[in-house]
């Protein structure tokens, strides 16, 4: 079930600067198979912050000690390799995460593609916008207020967007760097006001739900072709509880099952009672990954 450990990579990150991160926890009355707490690490975005959740609570009910860790992308990466994050359930591979995962693979363990469908991200417009391609952003950029939203600055997707508006010769063009939260409220009150309005976006997402959106062409392909979205393991971990990963392997959700748990978010419920919710309602799937 394993792959053999491959070299280990370096960790160019102090260990100080994961611990130094904000966290959120909860925790149980159970352990994982070396005595510690399950670790799991999110970046706080719609459909991490829903698996996560999802799975914190699946495990409890197994029996493990769990605790959520809220990080960005590189310091949770640096965590994994070093141990002190066990799980991170939203690797976008093999575009967008590529340069973490070729940094720290020695140290990790891919437990598999959860999400059954072609995930997909880009640079994001209002239907009613009228360019299609990113080849005409600039005759129109005004409009857009010569921005481009973006969310936190260490994704990988606001460096591949920052690559797309030098190859575009979008000199004139701001990536405004900030949150998915903060991304979203600006989209909903510039959708709102029928204001154009150009945002980094991504699928799986509940705003393809709640607006009517689209992505704008790529035609040089800075977004490359459609990703797929991996749970990842420190290796260590993974081999020392097999039945966790087991049951991560198993692992699968479509369009329909991650987007009802982002609605119950969406619409207010807190992260965790929204995990409980859709697990009482999913249970025959949430069987399936356990193994019952």
């Amino acid at each position: 079930m394993f792959t053999k450990k491959m070299k280990k990579a370096t960790a160019f990150i102090c260990a100080a600067f994961v611990g130094a991160a904000g966290l959120t926890g909860c925790s149980n009355t159970s352990s994982s198979s070396d005595g510690e707490t399950i670790k799991i690490g999110f970046v706080n975005w719609a459909e991490c912050v829903a698996v996560s959740n999802i799975w914190e609570n699946i495990l409890e009910e197994q029996g493990y000690e769990v605790e959520l860790t809220q990080l960005d992308v590189a310091p949770l990466f640096v965590g994994m390799s070093q141990g002190s994050v066990d799980i991170f359930l939203d690797a976008w591979l093999p575009t967008t995460h590529s340069n973490y995962w070729e940094q720290y693979e020695g140290d990790l363990y891919d437990a598999g593609v959860w999400y059954e469908e072609s995930a997909k991200l880009g640079i994001v417009v209002p239907s009613y916008v009228t360019i299609d391609s990113l080849e005409d952003f600039n005759g129109v950029a005004d409009q857009f207020d010569n921005e481009i939203i973006g969310i936190e600055p260490g994704a990988g997707m606001m460096k591949t967007t920052a690559q797309v508006l030098e190859d575009y010769g979008m000199d004139d063009t701001t990536l405004v760097q900030g949150s998915e939260a903060a991304m979203l409220a600006a989209l909903s009150k510039a959708y709102e006001k029928n204001e154009w309005i150009a945002v980094t976006g991504w699928s799986p997402h509940w705003m393809f739900a709640s607006y009517d959106l689209k992505y704008l062409e790529d035609p040089k392909g800075n977004f490359g072709s459609a990703e797929q979205l991996h749970t990842l393991l420190n290796d260590d971990f993974a081999q020392a509880n097999p039945e966790v990963t087991a049951m991560l392997e198993r692992f699968s959700m479509g369009d329909q099952e991650i987007g009802s748990v982002e609605k119950l978010i969406n619409d207010g419920m807190d992260p965790s009672d929204a995990a409980k919710q859709w697990i009482e309602d999913n249970q025959d799937l949430v069987d399936s990954w356990i193994g019952e």
